[in-house]
């Protein structure tokens, strides 16, 4: 084979056009006389006059922008540098078409440059304004989430304005007007009024919006609430109203029956007057209450726990596509606590509660619960009982009635003792009460004080409450059998009534003793004369009724759980005991057990010297050599306890922890969940008493059955006017009949669902033979 003989090419090159340059692969510009056109893989692009600058420009960058060249194909393809390319980019965004055009005349004078944006903070921006999140642009950017958004605030980056439902067509099942946001109560005539970023110009008209109140949904099914949340986007819906799907086999839908309750209590009314709206949302005000109960009432009593649940199945108890998650409840909350309301709201619920159920108010049961607090803040100390140790915690002092039920809740602040806060609890208990109402009372040790006493005597109200310190023991004899039947059950006391007088015979109050059968007396001091010596002693020990409270709710809602991680300034002035002094007393006691151990050797050397055990010589060695010990001990004892006493006993806060922030755990919006989850807790004994009298071991089931039955599968059907919840048959028969008892008794009550007119019917499904 010839090696010289050149073979032909297989695709041979075509021959160049003249006029024609090649961009890329895709894009190739021919130019004939001051004509000249782009073609983009063979089709006409763009066509305009060599001469026309702006059309050239235009053409370039729309090029650039539709990605078919990059920035130095296009600049090296027409003549230009990339720089000149970006400047007319800005110049197009900046100012459209007329912006390409030079303008006639003198150029203005040029206007000092902004700094440069560098590009990290470019590329910030322009994933925020593809609505991407903090988090998901710190991953992409191998950033922290803190970082992303202290650069957008430092960029000045503003969230754009929603659009209102200006450019939608009318609805003509509307009767041709736009409808107003629905609200929790579905009576409100204000309109929302859009943002002003897009109120309407005179160039283009728009349709004004209309103050009809939406009575019910747009989206046509419930399970695609597509529509709803669209017009909460817009701003133009304050919450969506509830749309039931027919459904079989629901579970956790017995939790419905508990809806009667949760209106009876008036917290959605309360709420809507107190904080009126959450403002534009699809889970509004009414939404985000229901749904934190019932969720609570099916032992889900923290947003975190949603993660293990299906959120569509949950949401179809409420009438919505799905449940709020972990994150939008949070919010919801977080939004809540900001209104600072949640005081206002207790006090209201509070006294609607007083006002329907004031005949178990005659005794009132008043504790603290110590919440303890284990995160890095340095807070206040408290004393938790049932760890027996003083920790960082806060304190919220409850009352509840007779039965145990809690009426309101109020957090001290600095863990304030018993004695400094019965005072005012008291005071807007006597509010709630009214002027001349009577009630008694009771609480634990931690209240003991005689000058307390005569004040809240004063205030009108009775105490009882145990006695504390040392007391003359009584003589067994004088004690004398006591029976009675209270509430229902046989009670049986040994008992001693006499009267005793404190502040120096001023004070005179009733003193009943409890002698038990291991020989220890309990004594019981109150101003009650009028009571029986058993119902004094009955009402003083159902005082547990309030501790079996604080321990149900710790463990079945969640009350010590961390609701968030806020913290708030504390008083720089409050006084607090001096951290000096403190560790003085430490290192005192210290000394002073060290000084005993060396008194002991020195009694133990003689008892030893005495009964012959150690010799003169060392007798006389080791004496010298402890009295040396002791005396060194003694000297260091007697410097300490100058150096303590020089110290004052209290400082300012301020000054007690210098260096150090002066801060405290937020309580607003611990408190507002407190409220809530309270509320929850007396819904669940509103249904104990209800089959109290159809289910006969109430008293150590009760609550056990209740929690079952918000548990149970159920159906649901929605017709025009009714919401029908047709629960599945308990596993016994006995306990299928308390639940049918319960239906009959609320759907005696007539209950509508939240946010809609459907009326609520109850009912048990019969179980297959």
């Amino acid at each position: 084979m010839n090696s010289s003989s050149q073979q032909p090419e297989l695709l041979p090159a075509l021959p160049g056009r003249s006029g024609s340059t090649i961009v890329n692969h895709q894009v190739c510009v021919q130019t004939e006389g001051n004509q000249r056109l782009i073609l983009v893989h063979g089709i006409v692009f763009s066509h305009y006059s060599t001469q026309d600058r702006a059309a050239e420009a235009y053409a370039m960058v729309t090029l650039f922008e539709s990605g078919y060249a990059d920035q130095n194909d296009i600049a090296r393809s027409f003549g230009y540098s990339t720089r000149t390319l970006r400047r007319y980019q800005q110049r197009l965004q900046a100012g459209g078409l007329r912006a390409l055009a030079r303008p006639q005349g003198r150029p203005p004078a040029r206007v000092p440059r902004p700094a440069k944006i560098p590009e990290r903070d470019r590329t910030i921006l322009r994933l925020k304004a593809k609505e991407r999140s903090n988090r998901w642009i710190a991953g992409r950017l191998g950033l922290s989430e803190t970082a992303v958004r202290k650069a957008l605030r430092r960029l000045g980056w503003k969230p754009v304005p929603e659009p209102g439902l200006l450019l939608l067509p009318l609805q003509p099942e509307l009767g041709g007007a736009a409808a107003e946001p629905a609200t929790a109560s579905s009576t409100r005539t204000k309109p929302i009024e859009a943002p002003t970023s897009a109120a309407p110009s005179s160039a283009s008209p728009r349709v004004p919006l209309s103050t009809e109140v939406i009575v019910s949904s747009l989206d046509v099914s419930p399970l695609d609430r597509s529509t709803d949340r669209l017009l909460a986007a817009m701003g133009l819906l304050d919450d969506a109203l509830p749309v039931f799907a027919s459904v079989q086999n629901l579970p956790r839908a017995g939790v419905l029956l508990a809806i009667p309750a949760l209106v009876a209590s008036g917290l959605l009314s309360t709420a809507e007057k107190i904080y009126g709206s959450l403002g534009p949302a699809f889970y509004g005000l009414r939404t985000t209450l229901v749904a934190y109960v019932l969720l609570a009432l099916l032992r889900i009593p923290r947003p975190e726990a949603l993660k293990e649940y299906s959120p569509g199945e949950l949401g179809r108890l409420v009438g919505l596509d799905r449940m709020p998650e972990v994150k939008t409840l949070r919010r919801k909350l977080a939004r809540l606590a900001a209104l600072k309301g949640s005081y206002q709201l207790g006090r209201q619920i509070a006294r609607q509660r007083v006002a329907e159920r004031g005949k178990v108010l005659g005794f009132l049961y008043i504790d603290g619960h110590v919440r303890a607090y284990h995160g890095q803040r340095t807070i206040p100390k408290a004393y938790v009982t049932r760890m027996h140790l003083a920790a960082p915690a806060t304190t919220d002092y409850w009352v509840n009635d007779q039965r145990g039920d809690p009426l309101f809740v109020v957090t001290a602040h600095t863990n304030a003792s018993l004695t400094k806060m019965l005072i005012p609890v008291l005071t807007e208990v006597r509010e709630l009460l009214g002027p001349r109402r009577h009630s008694t009372v009771v609480f634990d040790r931690g209240g003991w004080s005689p000058k307390l006493f005569r004040s809240l005597l004063a205030m009108g109200f009775d105490i009882l409450t145990y006695r504390k310190g040392r007391t003359r023991r009584i003589a067994q004899t004088r004690f004398s059998q006591h029976q009675a039947k209270l509430d229902g059950r046989a009670v049986q006391y040994l008992l001693h009534d006499q009267a005793v007088r404190f502040l120096k015979g001023k004070l005179r109050l009733r003193q009943v003793t409890r002698l038990t059968e291991d020989g220890h007396q309990t004594p019981i001091v109150t101003s009650r004369w009028d009571l029986r010596a058993i119902v004094i002693a009955y009402r003083m020990f159902e005082r547990w009724r309030q501790e079996n409270f604080f321990k149900y709710l710790r463990e079945e809602y969640l009350i010590d759980a961390l609701v968030d991680y806020q913290v708030e300034p504390d008083d720089p002035t409050r006084s607090v005991p001096n951290p000096a002094r403190k560790a003085l007393d430490k290192e005192l006691r210290l000394a002073r057990v060290s000084f005993t151990k060396l008194q002991e050797r020195f009694g133990a050397m003689a008892i030893d010297y005495v009964d012959g055990v150690t010799p003169p010589a060392d007798l006389e060695k080791t004496e010298k050599k402890l009295r040396s010990d002791m005396e060194k001990a003694t000297a260091r004892i007697q410097k300490l306890e100058a150096r303590r006493d020089s110290l004052p006993t209290r400082l300012p806060l301020a000054e007690a922890r210098k260096g150090q922030e002066v801060v405290k755990l937020s309580t607003e919006r611990k408190h507002l969940t407190n409220i809530l989850k309270m509320v929850a807790f007396q819904i669940e004994s509103d249904l104990v008493e209800m089959i109290r009298p159809h289910y006969k071991r109430v008293q150590d089931e009760g609550r056990t059955l209740v929690q079952t039955i918000l548990q149970d599968a159920a159906d649901i059907e929605p017709t025009a006017s009714e919401l029908r919840i047709t629960l599945a048959p308990l596993s016994s028969p006995h306990r299928s009949r308390v639940v049918e008892s319960l239906c009959e008794a609320l759907n005696k009550t007539n209950p509508m669902f939240p946010g809609t007119q459907l009326r609520m019917r109850y009912a048990v499904a019969h179980p297959r033979s």
